[in-house]
């Protein structure tokens, strides 16, 4: 299936430096768009956890895939950074059709077994620390939370757009009390802000990816357990920005796999993997 025309969209993808969030901004570069990529990670500047990726990868990642890269150095836990993203996103390019949040620094730290704390994965919450929680509020629902309200007056006055929010369903519990309850805090604004934005022409709505085989995944020797690419999450975007009808999926938590089944694409091998489910 050839990619949908996203070439007249200016695009935003924020904490998209590696993992989905670089899979989100190939995946419209693919589609044509004009792809705006933000994060911690720089070539010119910090990078977070010294790792080796940086936003300017992605963004000629996205010109190799067919659109047009740019990017912005931004720490998404600050109102003043991301409000001074958005400025600078207006001014240079007038508007924003699709912003997408999938900005996750939950699991810095985390080797693979346990948190900087000591708590191993799992740990029932009696026996471990309340000190990390905040942390991973901070970690994604916050920067989500920032993300939307700098990029909403511009499509409340445009009475169009497509605020999509990386989360992970939260139909099951998760298997981590902080990881679950900062995922599902998440999702709760998701609903909340397709309530409030649907009047003014704005959808919102939440993308669950699977297991995906990001770098830290390989890193960490899991990448053999993954069950699809960054790219699958993306394409899914993708098919939802280009969707004239998208304004019914308002406030919903949808699954890459299922919305595979939906508007035909597949992941980067041709494959299409089944919604990820937590547990046996």
């Amino acid at each position: 299936m050839s990619p949908p025309d996203l070439s007249e969209k200016i695009c935003l993808v924020a904490g998209a430096s590696r993992g989905v969030g670089r899979g989100l901004a190939r995946a419209l570069g693919e589609a044509g768009a004009t792809v705006i990529v933000t994060a911690r990670s720089s070539e010119t500047g910090p990078r977070t956890e010294m790792r080796a990726e940086a936003i300017e990868d992605t963004a000629r990642a996205v010109d190799a895939a067919g659109g047009r890269g740019h990017h912005y150095l931004c720490d998404h836990r600050s109102e003043r950074a991301t409000d001074a993203l958005m400025h600078w996103a207006l001014r240079r390019f007038g508007r924003i059709d699709v912003a997408a949040c999938s900005v996750w620094s939950g699991n810095e730290g985390y080797d693979g077994e346990r948190y900087p704390d000591g708590a191993g994965w799992g740990t029932p919450f009696w026996r471990r620390s309340a000190e990390p929680y905040l942390g991973l509020l901070e970690a994604g629902p916050l920067p989500a939370l920032l993300l939307a309200r700098a990029v909403a007056p511009a499509m409340v006055a445009a009475r169009a757009g497509l605020l999509a929010l990386v989360s992970f369903g939260t139909e099951d519990y998760l298997g981590d009390v902080f990881y679950d309850s900062a995922k599902a805090a998440t999702n709760r604004l998701t609903l909340a802000f397709a309530r409030e934005l649907a009047p003014h022409g704005v959808t919102a709505l939440g993308l669950s990816p699977g297991f995906v085989a990001t770098e830290r995944a390989r890193d960490l020797g899991h990448a053999q357990h993954a069950t699809e690419s960054p790219l699958y999450a993306g394409r899914a975007l993708a098919a939802l920005a280009a969707d004239p009808g998208i304004a019914a999926r308002a406030g919903a938590v949808l699954h890459a796999g299922d919305l595979a089944r939906v508007y035909g694409f597949t992941d980067a091998d041709g494959t299409r993997p089944e919604r990820f489910r937590v547990g046996p």
